[in-house]
This record gives structure tokens, C-alpha cells and sequence, in this order.
């Protein structure tokens, strides 16, 4: 999201397209499976870690590039409970460029507490149509320039190519442009889960990323691409989130929503659908942001003035509401001693179980080995 209200995201006409649109449905082919993938990756479509184990994403926006010296943030969001956190940087072309170093501190305090980073490019945002927007293989260089803080970091990072990457002008664009960026990267040797966003400012009410998005994963040659889409005013009714969203995980096709609201300047999105759609469907979200907002989307602010003891009601919404972060977020299971190997104790304090999902064969978390219970990493049991 931009720090600005987006005047030139189209409104009830754009909400009336994606509501139309959405019942059409393409017809895809299955994604395929990782070729060469290493660290979290994509599985028959969907997200996992290094061990298999589903990685459903649970958390929000930080706003770093804008505010370098609110690192605090992150031991926040993660107090809060959540398990990843995205975090905006800028390459350059219309903020001050993160470095290296920057970025290797960010990761390490990912690390630090045991969430999962997903780093975007926020110069990107609104390409075609907002002046000075990086493109797509500008971001592709950036992350080339910053390899050395991400090198052997696949089990943490997830590199989100460049957020929003066109507006409302030339968006027919973004497959070729997309893949060719993520070709880039591949080529540069990175083997990290790659996680691109759809045009029109994130939204897709063109429905350009929804119908070309098996063509954009399978030019991918290591099949590790995750797509996000970002919900403000086109998703103001369940039917739009549920379409939108069923559609990729009928095609075996990886979705997470990189961002969202519970009120926007172009419409007012149904927050409510979109974390239990979200949460059925298991799969992640990420809600817009922390902190950090100008005045005139102030309201999205989760916290206030970066305070973690001043929740605002979008804060206490997101966190503590129906399909929230605190009750649905687990853990990666790379932070918990063994990554799910069976060598680690689940936070209830039972064992965890070393064949995984397959000690469990009704499904319930549960598994039965050495004679006692255990739990299956990442399942419905694994939790305080």
C-alpha cells in the first residue's frame, strides 16, 4: 500500500468488474512442484517449510524504509502473536535505498524472534500510473544488489519481488514483466520462495494476475512462487473475497493476502470474510500495518504512534477478533528445536512427532508414537 490514499484506484466500477469477473472462471493447470526449491517453498500449491510441513502466514505490515529507527517493531508484532511480518524496504528509485547491511539486520531480528520475514520493494508501487515507480527488473536489481544478506537465509525470508507493481495503466504487462524478473532472480542464483503482487495497486480487479498466473508460476524453474493479492474496497462483499481466493486453491495454486484493511478511501472491504475465508481455507494474510500511516489513512494503523500498549480498534480487530492472529497463528516449525524432526517439544508441551503427518491418520494433530501422544507439527494440536 501506498502512504497515500490511492485516488486512482477505480471504485464502484472497479468493485462491479471484480464482482462480474469473479465469475469467470479460467481454466488453469495445476501448478507443479518445486523443481529445485529449497527452504519454505511451494508444495502441490501450497506454502511449506523445508520438512513439508504447511506454513500458513499470520501477520501484518511494518513500514522499515519510512521509519528505520522503529526496529522495535518487529519483537512487537511477534509479542502480539504473530509469525511473519512484512516488512517494506526501497530500493531507491523513490526512497531512500535499504543496504545490505540494513537488511541483514532486519533478518537477524526475524531470526531473533522466530518470525518469518517477507521482504518487498515498495519503489514498485503503482508503476505506469504513480510518477518515478520503479519497475519490476529495477526491483529485480535491487535484490541482486543486497544478495550477500540473503544468501542461505531460504528458511526465513521470502523475497516479495515488488509491492503493487502497476496501477491502472499498462497492467497488461504484468505477466511477461513478472516472470521475466523472477527468470532475473532465478539466474542470479537465488533460491528463495519468490512472492509476487498483482497490479491494479494489489487489487486485481482485472482479474490480469488471477488468469495468468499458472502461465507466471510455471515460468519460474524452480515452481516457488507464491501470489498475493491485496484487499481494500473491490473485496467489499464475501462473494468477491471467496471467489478470488477459491479460485487459486481449486488450481493448486499458491495465494497469500499481502494486505488488507478494515477500511479504505476506495470502498470499505469485509475484513470479516477475508480472515475466515482466509483461516478455512488455510491460507496467510497480512494485514496493513503496524504503524506508521499518513494522516489521511491513519485509520489503518494498528497501534498507535508505534505503541504496542495502544491498540487501535483495526489493531484489536486484527489481533484479538474471530479468525485473528493470536488464536490462528502457529509458529514456524524451523524456530522449534528440530523444525518438526521429532528432537522438540509443541508449545502445549507433548512431544513432537518425528513422522510428522503421517502418525496422525485421522487427521486431528494428534499422533501416537514411543507409546505416548505426540503432536504433528503445524497442525490443529500444535499450540499452547
Amino acid at each position: 500500500m501506498a502512504r497515500r490514499s490511492r485516488s486512482s484506484v477505480l471504485t464502484a466500477v472497479a468493485a462491479a468488474l471484480a464482482g462480474l469477473a469473479g465469475l469467470l472462471l479460467p481454466v488453469l493447470g495445476p501448478a507443479g512442484e518445486a523443481e529445485a526449491a529449497t527452504g519454505i517453498r511451494v508444495s502441490n500449491g501450497r506454502v511449506v517449510e523445508a520438512n513439508g510441513n504447511d506454513f500458513v502466514m499470520r501477520g501484518v505490515n511494518h513500514a522499515h524504509a519510512w521509519y528505520t529507527g522503529r526496529t522495535g517493531s518487529i519483537a512487537d508484532i511477534k509479542a502480539k502473536g504473530a509469525n511473519t511480518v512484512r516488512v517494506v524496504l526501497a530500493s531507491g528509485q523513490r526512497w531512500t535505498r535499504t543496504s545490505a547491511s540494513e537488511v541483514s539486520g532486519i533478518v537477524n531480528l526475524c531470526k531473533q524472534n522466530r518470525l518469518i520475514c517477507v521482504l518487498e520493494v515498495h519503489d514498485t508501487t503503482g508503476y505506469g500510473e504513480q510518477s518515478g515507480a520503479a519497475t519490476l527488473s529495477q526491483a529485480a536489481d535491487y535484490w541482486i544488489g543486497v544478495k550477500s544478506a540473503l544468501a542461505g537465509q531460504e528458511n526465513y525470508v521470502v523475497i516479495n519481488i515488488g509491492n503493487e507493481p502497476f496501477g491502472n495503466t499498462g497492467y497488461d504487462r504484468w505477466a511477461s514483466e513478472t516472470s521475466a524478473a523472477i527468470r532475473k532472480l532465478r539466474d542470479a542464483g537465488f533460491d528463495h520462495a519468490l512472492m509476487v503482487d498483482a497490479p491494479n495497486w494489489g487489487q486485481d480487479w482485472s482479474n490480469t494476475m488471477r488468469n495468468s498466473a499458472s502461465t507466471v508460476f510455471n515460468s519460474d524453474p524452480d515452481r516457488n512462487t507464491i501470489f498475493s493479492v491485496h484487499m481494500y474496497g473491490v473485496y467489499d462483499t464475501a462473494a468477491e473475497v471467496q471467489s478470488y481466493l477459491n479460485h487459486f486453491v481449486s488450481n493448486r495454486l499458491p495465494i497469500v493476502v499481502g494486505e488488507f484493511g478494515h477500511n479504505h478511501s476506495d470502498g470499505n472491504p469485509d475484513e470479516d470474510a477475508i480472515m475466515s475465508t482466509a483461516q478455512s481455507l488455510r491460507i496467510g494474510y497480512l494485514g496493513w500495518p503496524w504503524s506508521g500511516n499518513s494522516s489521511d489513512v491513519g485509520y489503518l494503523d494498528m497501534v498507535n504512534n508505534f505503541n504496542a500498549n495502544s491498540l487501535t480498534s483495526w489493531g484489536t480487530r486484527i489481533f484479538n477478533g474471530a479468525n485473528g492472529i493470536a488464536s490462528t497463528s502457529r509458529e514456524a516449525t524451523v524456530y522449534r528445536g528440530g523444525g518438526g524432526s521429532g528432537t522438540g517439544t509443541a508449545p502445549n508441551g507433548y512431544p513432537y512427532c518425528a513422522g510428522g503427518g503421517s502418525s496422525d491418520p485421522d487427521g486431528d494433530g494428534w499422533g501416537w508414537e514411543n507409546n505416548r501422544s505426540c503432536v504433528v507439527p503445524g497442525g490443529p494440536a500444535d499450540r499452547p
